[in-house]
């Protein structure tokens, strides 16, 4: 028997509005500085799905404006701390101003710091279809209130995005939300191509009631369209801290515009206290090719399960169980219907309705459709769409700038019945890179900026690939890895749908196959690539040596000079006994001697016309011309030049001299071009 005084518990329900205003933490509103960075995010990818939607290049703003919480008061109409102040000091005449203004900085000094940093209007606007009249209170103001539910690719899911905004709003201002729209029935283009402008503009100022999951209109009105304005404008006032996260705006706008190349993207930051912070970003359209959109398909017998099924015989129009299976579901033709009813039982067939199937049957049937994989086939990746490898390379090159890139896209995979497409690239330097690897995420088209370290492209990037194998230094080179996966169903981990886990092995293998792709593309360039960085750092040994071999070979033939005009003074040193008798010296290696050639070369050290300097200049002339040999054409300047590897190499070795250095005891009579010295003496072989 519980005791007298204790309270029984009340059951209670609470709207979806209610439920993500308590656990907004789900839609990635976990602080002011992340709402702020989610409220831009959710707003823009509302606007990019608004254009896509009509096959209109977009066009999208952002501006935010950040004001103190005394602006934000001044705004609101509502007093502060300071106001009271100021009303109770003018009120009391029996003090002098000392007091008043003692009191005055009192006050300032032991005011209590707000919760939030700064307040920000955030304002955005885009050129797509506009929304309908109508529609606009249950679009932004009923939570779980969607267009995007069914099987098909998008950006979204759960109807939450611009909701969530406006509960932050609520939350933290109290301040509704403001639209601006221009909406156009039918297509958007004409048939002469031209953009078609909406009669009317729809204004509205809306909240929302978190109890009832309803939205709370303040102001709707519709006027006619007399300047010709398109698209729609959302601005909604909430608290946040961009100190914190200014980097992953810039960072989400960055990459936003690697997977977006044919939008135009502009961000501009106004700080109405410190006009010294404001800020503008820009990123110009770079492609005029947008991917197709997206369609919808059927679920597959292998993605459904129970609760599924049964919505579906639900909703089902089909009169007999075979229509139902073939109209219902995808990848199940007739025969292979009827194939499927001979396994569920005798007591089923083709004409059975599907409003007789009981639970028992009807689990029987989900398992059926789920563990037989030899009647259907696998799920179309044709409803899907990727960016593609031509937009995915003018992105990249657009923001990152690399000094090489190449892409790749992996043929349709399927996880659980879900189509996917995974597409890669990898990127060699660029602006800002950094040494090592650099994984970029990017999920139906939306990138990915947490949690990066357990998403499944990280993990391939980092430990299932052979960077050596490919040239590639994973530790000094400054690799640039994109991964872009879309699906109708993005396997997410976790509540804030930041990454994607390696646990599903055919992700895993795709991801890996697209990256090792890019790296078989990139490994002839890259071989190029060392081997004229082998040249670059043997020219540089090369010519480091040059002043010491010159001032070497300077002092030899100084030496040599002196030598000849001792001997022609009679002052010489005599020869040994080995080098006086040569006559043991084989003919093969005799060298033979032109007196002339010698004799010229003195006299240019005599007369000064061989000097030091001169040496210098033709020994970094030979560097020059010589560095390249042994080299393909197609190694120096990226042609063939018309001949083969193994011609140009043939012709190389005969260009080349073999030295070799040979003992001589006795001194060759008729040698040329000797090299004497006063430790050694060099006589070339002919």
């Amino acid at each position: 028997m519980p005791p007298k005084n204790s309270k029984l518990e009340i059951q209670q329900s609470k709207s979806p509005a209610e439920f993500f205003a308590e656990n907004q933490a789900i839609a990635g509103f976990d602080n002011p500085g992340k709402s702020l960075y989610t409220t831009i995010r959710e707003l823009v990818e509302n606007s990019l799905d608004a254009c896509e939607s009509v096959d209109v290049l977009p066009d999208i703003s952002v501006k935010i404006e950040e004001m103190t919480e005394r602006m934000f008061n001044a705004l609101r109409g509502v007093p502060d701390d300071d106001d009271a102040d100021d009303k109770k000091n003018n009120s009391s005449s029996s003090k002098d101003d000392k007091d008043a203004t003692e009191n005055k900085v009192d006050s300032g000094k032991n005011k209590k710091r707000s919760k939030f940093d700064a307040y920000f209007q955030i304002t955005v606007r885009d050129n797509g279809c506009g929304m309908a009249h109508k529609a606009i209170p249950d679009l932004l103001g009923r939570v779980l209130s969607g267009s995007k539910y069914g099987v098909r690719q998008t950006r979204g899911k759960f109807g939450l995005g611009a909701k969530m905004a406006l509960i932050w709003s609520k939350k933290s201002t109290g301040v509704p939300i403001r639209v601006k729209t221009s909406h156009v029935t039918g297509g958007v283009l004409g048939e002469d191509g031209e953009r078609r402008i909406g009669d009317k503009i729809s204004e509205c100022v809306l909240d929302i009631d978190i109890y009832k999951n309803q939205p709370r209109i303040i102001s709707h009105t519709q006027s006619d369209n007399n300047s010709s304005y398109i698209g729609t404008e959302i601005q909604v006032l909430i608290s946040g801290n961009w100190t914190t996260y200014k980097s992953r705006v810039v960072q989400y706008l960055q990459q936003l515009a690697i997977i977006t190349p044919y939008a135009k993207l502009e961000m501009s930051y106004n700080n109405r206290s410190d006009a010294k912070k404001e800020m503008n970003l820009r990123f110009d359209r770079r492609s005029e090719q947008m991917p197709p959109q997206a369609r919808e398909v059927k679920y597959h017998p292998s993605s459904v399960n129970n609760l599924l099924i049964q919505q579906l015989l639900e909703r089902t129009k089909a009169k007999t169980l075979s229509k139902f299976l073939t109209t219902d579901l995808s990848g199940i033709t007739a025969t292979n219907a009827k194939k499927l009813l001979d396994r569920l039982g005798d007591a089923y067939d083709e004409s059975t309705n599907p409003s007789d199937l009981s639970d028992k049957v009807v689990t029987r049937l989900t398992q059926l459709l789920r563990n037989t994989d030899d009647l259907f086939k696998n799920p179309d990746g044709g409803c899907l769409s990727p960016l593609g490898e031509y937009n995915l390379n003018l992105g990249i090159q657009k923001v990152v700038e690399p000094d090489i890139i190449a892409t790749a896209r992996d043929k349709p995979g399927a996880y659980d019945g879900h189509p996917f497409i995974v597409e890669a690239a990898v990127s060699l330097g660029g602006k800002d890179a950094k040494e090592g690897i650099t994984v970029v995420r990017f999920a139906n088209r939306i990138p990915l900026l947490f949690e990066g370290g357990a998403d499944v492209a990280t993990r391939v990037a980092n430990s299932k690939i052979k960077w050596s194998s490919y040239k590639i230094d994973h530790k000094r080179d400054k690799i640039g890895v994109f991964v872009s996966i879309v699906s109708t169903k993005i396997p997410f981990k976790g509540t804030g749908k930041e990454y994607i886990g390696d646990g599903i092995t055919e992700i895993q293998q795709s991801v890996k196959r697209a990256i090792q792709n890019c790296c078989s593309q990139l490994r002839v360039h890259l071989a190029k690539r060392n081997a004229l960085r082998d040249v670059k750092e043997r020219k540089s040994r090369l010519l480091k040596y040059v002043p010491d071999v010159s001032r070497s070979l300077f002092g030899i033939l100084e030496q040599m000079n002196k030598r000849r005009l001792d001997r022609e003074a009679g002052v010489g040193p005599v020869a040994s006994p080995r080098k006086q008798n040569s006559a043991g010296v084989s003919p093969a290696k005799r060298l033979k001697s032109n007196d002339e050639h010698i004799s010229s070369i003195m006299d240019s050290i005599a007369s000064g016309d061989i000097t030091e300097d001169i040496i210098k200049q033709h020994l970094t002339e030979a560097v020059e011309e010589n560095i390249y040999a042994g080299l393909d054409d197609k190694d120096v300047n990226g042609t063939s030049g018309g001949k083969s590897t193994k011609n140009k190499k043939a012709a190389d070795d005969d260009n080349r001299q073999p030295l070799y250095l040979v003992p001589l005891y006795d001194s060759p009579k008729d040698a040329q071009n000797v090299i004497c010295h006063p430790l050694f003496d060099f006589y070339p072989m002919s």
